[in-house]
Formats: C-alpha cells, sequence, structure tokens
C-alpha cells in the first residue's frame, strides 16, 4: 500500500478474528511504527474507540473522499 501517512483512512483487507475486526471496517491510521507497520484506530459514529492495533500495510487499503488525479 503506498501513502499512507498520518491520520489517513484505511478499509480492513482481512478478517481478524482474534480483534473483532472483519473485513471492510474503516479506522485510521494513528501512528507509524516501522516501514510498513500502522497503527489503526477503529471508531464508532460516536468516536468511540472499539479497537487499536498494529497492521501490515498489505492488511490496508487506503480510501479516499475525493477524487484523486493522477498525470498521465
Amino acid at each position: 500500500m503506498t501513502g499512507v501517512e498520518m491520520h489517513s483512512v484505511v478499509a480492513l483487507l482481512e478478517d481478524l478474528p482474534e480483534t473483532g475486526l472483519v473485513r471492510g471496517q474503516v479506522g485510521t491510521v494513528v501512528e507509524a511504527w516501522a516501514p510498513g507497520v500502522y497503527e489503526v484506530e477503529f471508531a464508532d459514529h460516536n468516536g468511540k474507540t472499539y479497537a487499536m492495533v498494529a497492521l501490515k500495510a498489505e492488511q490496508l487499503m487506503r480510501l479516499h473522499h475525493e477524487p484523486v488525479h493522477q498525470a498521465a
């Protein structure tokens, strides 16, 4: 995964039964621990955190809420 930085919104690409998280849940990157390893906070619509998990880049997909323009 490229372009991940602090406060990136990401989606989980796999189920993590040990944490109660499932594929598709949306979180926010809150820390970069090592190259390709990120602390992701998962919170409900009221902002209450229900999980904080260190995840590898390949477990995540960055989400975009606006058009992403790429050079041709």
